[in-house]
Order: C-alpha cells, then structure tokens, then sequence
C-alpha cells in the first residue's frame, strides 16, 4: 500500500505534469470507485481547471476550479499516469480525465480499492477519514511533548498505534518496521512502556526517515510507481522490512518476522527487545 512517501511522491509528479489543465471530460469505467454520484462527479468536474495537488497524510486532494476538491484514496495498487488521447488503455483503467490539450490523466487501479469523491474545498476536514488524522511527520507539526502524552495514554503495542494514524499520519507497514528498528523499540511493546528518551528517538527518526523516502520517490515493493511510471529507490535503503532472516546491519543477529496487529512484521530479537 501507497505509504506518505509514495503518496507524496506521486502529489508532485501530478503537479508538474497536470497542473494548469482543463477538464473536457470524465469517463468512469468502474462507477463504484467514486464516493458519491459518479454522473455528478463527472458532469461537475466538465470545464473545471486543476488548480493545484495537495496532500493530507496518504489522501491526494486535487483541487479544481470554483471550489472543488477529489479526495482520492490510492488504497493498495492505485496509480495516476498521464497518456495521449488514443493510447491504447490499459486494462485495470477506471477513471480517464480527458485534459484540454489532448492528453488524458488515467488512474489504474488492479483491485479496485481506490476511492475518489468530490467535495467543496475546505470541507475535507469534515470527513470522516481525514478529520481523525494525526499530525504531519514534520517538525513544524509533529511535536514531540504530545506524541509522547498520546502514546502514554495507550496500552496497546506501539507499531498497531502507530498505524492508527491517529498520533502522527502517514506511517503503514513498512515504514514503521524501519522507524521502530532505527529506534530499537520492539514492535510489541506497550505504547505506556515507553520513556521520554525512547519517544524523542522515535519521533525524530519518524521525520528523518520519511523524509529521505520522499527524496528517493518512495519505496517499490510490488508494483507501486509514481505519475510519471517511474519505479521508487527507497526499497534499496530498507533495514528490517522484508529481510526476515539476514543479518541486522547494526549487530548481525538475523533479522525475525512475526504478526502483531495482524500484520506481517520484522524486527531485530537482539536490538529491539519487549520492555
């Protein structure tokens, strides 16, 4: 699944590739991808000029003309790519914005997870999904004395809080498997377990580390790419995801997977020991 390096990697590339176009028209392939109305989301979008590409923690928001915004989810293979008008589809092709000078922004998506809706800019927050999120991973946002006091009211194991996305948004599986190895912090331990020392390491290699992925374009594990079909190199940086049995970099002990919060999950048995 799309994590905030990726999400944010693709924000960019749609930036610069679609930014300034007029909508002509909608095609909707697969009604149920959009939130909502589908001919309403298509018949409104008809004329509108994508303005500018946001992003709130994994959510894309799209921002068009005379105050209307698409929320979109890229959920677990989505992709956006942009094609001349009459390139051959690809199959798994839901949603063709037709774009005023001839070419076409197409999202993708092989298991149809992916979820758009329209709604007036300025209400996103209102929605459900986003007014839950916790802060940004950057310093500006992401304070250090809270994420501590909301880990401290929590008894439950550090990585599934961590993917409530409710003390700091935009980690998923992956990412947290690197932050918690970087900050030796055992997946399994109880959020109430951890010291001050141990939450500012973690809060600091959250952004660190998020960081750096955005800057490689994110990481490609299946079959993620950005707008301009481009794979990511952050899978090449990887410590601890995915390397169930080899060396830990840091003492050499190899690498176990377990299941915690029904997620497949990696960590070092020496490095990162249960407090």
């Amino acid at each position: 699944m799309p994590e905030l390096p990726e999400v944010e990697t693709v924000r960019r590339g749609l930036r610069k590739l679609v930014q300034g176009s007029r909508i002509t028209e909608v095609e909707i392939m697969y009604p149920k991808m959009i939130e909502g109305d589908s001919r309403e989301f298509a018949t409104t979008l008809r004329g509108k000029v994508l303005e500018d590409v946001d992003r709130r923690g994994k959510f894309l928001l799209l921002r068009f003309s005379d105050g209307w915004t698409v929320v979109s989810h890229l959920r677990m293979e989505g992709k956006y790519f942009v094609e001349k008008k009459g390139a051959p589809i690809r199959k798994h092709t839901h949603v063709i914005f037709n774009l005023d000078d001839g070419r076409q922004l197409r999202y993708n998506d092989v298991r149809k997870f992916g979820r758009m809706r329209l709604i007036k800019t300025g209400s996103e927050t209102q929605l459900p999904s986003l007014r839950k999120l916790g802060p940004e991973p950057v310093a500006a946002d992401f304070k250090v004395a809270a994420f501590y006091q909301g880990l401290q009211k929590k008894k439950k194991a550090v990585k599934p809080a961590l993917l409530d996305q409710n003390l700091v948004t935009g980690l998923g599986n992956i990412y947290v498997d690197e932050v918690l190895w970087m900050s030796k912090i055992h997946p399994q331990t109880p959020c109430n377990h951890l010291t001050q020392a141990d939450v500012q390491i973690l809060h600091d290699n959250i952004i660190q580390e998020l960081a750096r992925a955005v800057e490689a374009g994110g990481t490609t594990i299946r079959s993620y790419t950005d707008a301009f079909q481009n794979e990511g190199g952050f899978q090449f940086e990887l410590q601890a995801y995915q390397k169930t049995g080899q060396p830990c970099p840091r003492c050499q002990t190899p690498i176990e997977r377990i299941v915690v919060g029904q997620r497949g999950t990696h960590f070092c048995p020496n490095c990162q020991q249960v407090k």
